[in-house]
């Protein structure tokens, strides 16, 4: 394992001063410990720890289920028929009573409490022996964090609650929300302050950079492309065809120009083998990655390790004791895409078989990785019972102690992927294509190529939206992602992605044992009612019932709608053109 950030007593000392609990409300804090914040930001070391919480701590109900459950069981990557966080979601089927809404909605608030909290004790208690370098970048850490939480609760959500002093909200949540294009706003500039005040390179293993802030806006500026018409949001401009399939070519220029400043000089490379990206002793702060949650395995601290792994995982072969992930199965019509899809620019049906063996576990595939004795290989189906197995998600899944020396019962302790350079590649293309549907620009194809060829898959010399579209999804399959790259295309295509849903098979699959084949059910979908078709009114989630009680202003009208009210943004501290100097 690679070095991690340190998670101190320390480290968690301080969190106990600054984390939000979302047990009963999502504004609510809770300090459990008796360290004061007037002594403790006394040296630029303290400044530093109190960033760590943010690597892992406040993102673990994130990461727990929501990561996989909505960015891919939403997107039908995941199929889990008795998961009551990934069925309803992949079904069409939630209501403002689903399991998981609240949960979700919290996750996302507890980094903007945390990050909240830690800007502001930066700023109201640091003592004069705290250089104004460690404060800068330490405020710069955290807006990254809040920013990148509010990317996700406006792509999901379609508004959202700006706040920055969770202590003004505490005895008054009754607050409205704020729309779309404003909580977007908001993220991008968080995300500019990152990129000009985050040093070029780590200063601690795991550690965000300008690259990485540079990486994110390039998904952020995607965005806010499809939901703005010309020109730098101004509070008016704001996109309401979301079939007129234009995109604000202000935003798509920003958006390759910060793809470039991290492909050009990041010093970031793409793995040479795919398999890395998800082996035990090099998943952690690898050469790829831009950013990922910071776990560590047996830590014996609530919140700082990796549970994913126990719920998607199949076996106690393959992981310590608990491994929940039997009935959690790579979709019917992801498997499909992986193995036989017809590509229209080759001309010809294709297997994308080095990034399907790495993320699907199928029948006879075999992995040395999975077992204490590489010459006797872990093989899919046959070392366990086939009946017993389906098509399991194989991303995350490290196996047990006795293999990779370091994974504890329910907590693999290996981080979470949350930006890597292949994103930042096909972001390139995807900017480069603009508003049309297909692009033969030569960085884009040189891009689009560097991934495809890792994947031992052949050169395009022309890329259309469908490529792209099947490249995001065979890249970053289970990795919480694909989900929002078609949203991304709902804002400027919506009734295109509305059909594509309701053409993707969503009925639950089942493994037959007797042809070790992998099958679509037609009689039996996940408990209760069957698949829903999709509408534009599934393109955003509700509310959880629990949080309109707590607050009345998000209840939506008779139509669906959400009143909000626009947030009263100040001058720009960051000049965007500025950043691309």
């Amino acid at each position: 394992m690679k070095s991690k950030l340190l998670y101190t007593l320390g480290a968690m000392a301080v969190a106990g001063l600054t984390l939000c609990s979302c047990a009963d409300d999502f504004l609510d804090q809770s300090n459990s410990h008796q360290l004061s914040q007037t002594t403790f930001f006394d040296s630029d070391e303290a400044v530093q720890k109190a960033v760590w919480p943010l690597y892992s701590y406040v993102w673990y109900d994130f990461n727990d289920k929501f990561y996989y459950g909505m960015g891919d069981g939403r997107a039908n990557n995941i199929t889990a028929q008795y998961s009551n966080y990934i069925y309803p979601y992949t079904n069409f089927t939630e209501t403002p009573l689903s399991q998981g809404l609240t949960e979700a909605w919290g996750a996302l608030y507890s980094v903007v409490a945390q990050s909240n909290n830690t800007i502001n004790n930066i700023s109201n208690y640091s003592s004069d022996n705290v250089s104004d370098e460690a404060k800068v970048e330490a405020v710069a850490e955290a807006r990254f964090m809040r920013g990148t939480a509010y990317w996700y609760i406006a792509s999901l959500w379609g508004c959202g609650i700006i706040y920055e002093n969770t202590a003004d909200l505490v005895n008054n949540y009754v607050v409205k929300a704020n729309p779309r294009t404003d909580v977007m706003e908001y993220a991008i500039r968080d995300l500019e302050y990152a990129a000009a005040h985050l040093p070029a390179s780590q200063k601690g293993a795991g550690r965000v950079t300008k690259y990485s802030a540079y990486g994110m806006l390039s998904r952020m500026y995607l965005s806010m492309a499809g939901i703005t018409t010309e020109g730098q949001y101004n509070g008016s401009n704001i996109q309401t065809n979301f079939n007129s399939g234009q995109r604000n070519p202000y935003y798509l220029d920003l958006a390759k120009k910060a793809a470039e400043k991290v492909i050009k000089e990041s010093g970031k490379s793409l793995l040479n083998n795919y398999a890395d990206l998800f082996g035990a002793s090099t998943i952690d702060n690898n050469d790829e990655a831009l950013f990922q949650l910071q776990f560590m395995p047996g830590s014996g601290v609530g919140g700082a390790g990796q549970s994913m792994t126990r719920f998607l995982a199949w076996s106690t072969m393959v992981a310590d004791q608990n491994a929940w992930g039997g009935a959690t199965y790579c979709s019917y019509d992801l498997f499909e895409e992986f193995s036989n899809y017809d590509d229209k620019t080759l001309g010809e049906k294709v297997d994308d078989k080095v990034r399907r063996h790495n993320s699907v576990a199928s029948y006879g595939e075999s992995y040395p990785e999975l077992s204490t004795d590489p010459s006797d290989p872990y093989v899919y189906g046959v070392t366990e019972s086939a009946g017993n197995q389906g098509a399991n998600v194989k991303k995350y899944v490290i196996g047990t102690k006795k293999v990779n020396g370091f994974s504890e019962p329910n907590n693999s302790g290996i981080n979470t992927y949350m930006l890597r350079l292949a994103e930042v590649y096909l972001n390139y293309v995807d900017a480069a294509m603009g508003s049309d549907d297909q692009t033969t620009d030569p960085a884009a194809l040189k891009y689009f190529n560097a991934v495809r060829k890792r994947a031992h898959m052949p050169a395009k010399d022309v890329v259309t939206y469908e490529d792209l579209r099947h490249e995001f999804r065979m890249e970053f399959a289970f990795e919480g992602l694909y989900w929002y790259q078609l949203i991304r295309r709902a804002y400027s295509h919506q009734q295109e992605v509305v059909n594509y849903l309701n053409n993707q098979n969503r009925n639950a699959s089942y493994y037959e044992a007797s042809t070790h084949s992998y099958k679509l059910s037609d009689s039996y979908t996940a408990p209760g009612p069957d698949v829903d078709l999709a509408t534009a009114a599934d393109l955003v989630l509700p509310i959880a019932d629990a949080d309109q009680t707590k607050n009345p202003n998000l209840k939506p009208d008779a139509n669906g709608n959400i009143a909000t009210v626009p947030y009263e943004f100040g001058e720009r501290e960051v000049d965007e053109q500025n950043l691309f100097k």
